[in-house]
């Protein structure tokens, strides 16, 4: 097997040739070059759609499978879906005590669902960090009041990142403001997004209109009482049954909607140590003095 390299207009793409067929191995450089909320936010809104019909929909997308690496604080999650003719799976890494590594790192193979031929390999942690932020944005866009105009974000890494630079793409906020658990953290990011930094999550939340926690934590970093009537909350990061970031009180309080009724139920911290029971489909519209997003 050899690797031929072909460059057009500035897209790079290595081809694994053998006697069978061609794999195009796409680069991270490349998908962040050419992957946009702008075309993005409306392709994840019509999945929604599409997912929630289940096989009437055309999609196959069982549970994810997570595999713990407890010795080095890590996981592994495998995620496969058959979808329009194209059978992938997308395996991400997330070692929360990485230093000089992303926390994240991710690939996914892409086949042909007619003959099961393999025909990509994508870089993922892009995709990863704008598929995330972009569902977050198409539930904040049908749930969140129009005219929100203060957002809090709560975390300080590449979901936070990303989930400033979706929601600013589609809401005009007067104020953004984020908080972390190292100030510092929260002030260089602060510094790169224009944004205020805050000392405490208290801070932060306070008369915000959107809501996003994108922690890593065990324990709830979101307090029921801190969060006015009205406001929506994006829950990103407790995607383990053991992590917690929303108040138990704040949930039960809330009308909480998921991307997926199967698996929220199965992995979600919030929702399992919360024992909340009331879950919703984005599609289907309930009203509650606070709304969730509650997503995977």
């Amino acid at each position: 097997m050899s690797i031929q390299s072909d460059v057009n207009q500035s897209q790079t793409l290595y081809f694994l040739r053998n006697k069978m067929q061609a794999v195009a191995v796409i680069s991270e450089e490349t998908v962040k070059r050419f992957l946009t909320y702008s075309e993005l936010i409306p392709i994840i809104s019509s999945a929604f759609g599409q997912f929630s019909r289940g096989q009437d929909g055309g999609v196959v997308q069982p549970v994810r499978m997570m595999v713990p690496v407890q010795k080095h604080n890590g996981m592994c999650y495998v995620m496969p879906c058959l979808y329009d003719g194209y059978f992938s799976t997308k395996i991400v890494t997330f070692f929360k005590d990485n230093v000089d590594l992303p926390s994240h790192n991710a690939y996914i193979s892409l086949f042909d669902g007619t003959n099961g031929a393999m025909r990509a390999l994508i870089a993922g942690e892009t995709i990863t960090a704008k598929r995330t932020a972009a569902m977050s944005a198409v539930a904040t866009k049908f749930l969140a009041r129009s005219n929100s105009k203060i957002l809090a974000i709560l975390g300080t890494g590449t979901q936070a990142r990303s989930h400033f630079l979706c929601l600013t793409s589609i809401f005009s906020f007067e104020e953004v403001r984020i908080w972390g658990r190292t100030f510092s953290k929260a002030e260089a990011l602060a510094k790169e997004l224009s944004c205020k930094p805050c000392e405490s999550a208290e801070e932060a939340v306070r008369g915000a209109d959107i809501i996003v926690t994108a922690t890593s934590s065990s324990t709830p970093v979101l307090k029921y009482e801190w969060v006015k009537p009205g406001a929506h909350v994006n829950g990103v990061g407790a995607c383990r049954s053991t992590w917690q970031e929303l108040d138990p009180e704040l949930m039960r309080n809330a009308t909480v909607y998921a991307d997926s009724m199967e698996a929220i139920v199965k992995e979600s911290g919030d929702v399992i140590l919360s024992k909340v029971k009331n879950l919703y489909y984005i599609e289907k519209s309930q009203d509650g003095p606070i709304v969730i997003f509650e997503l995977l």
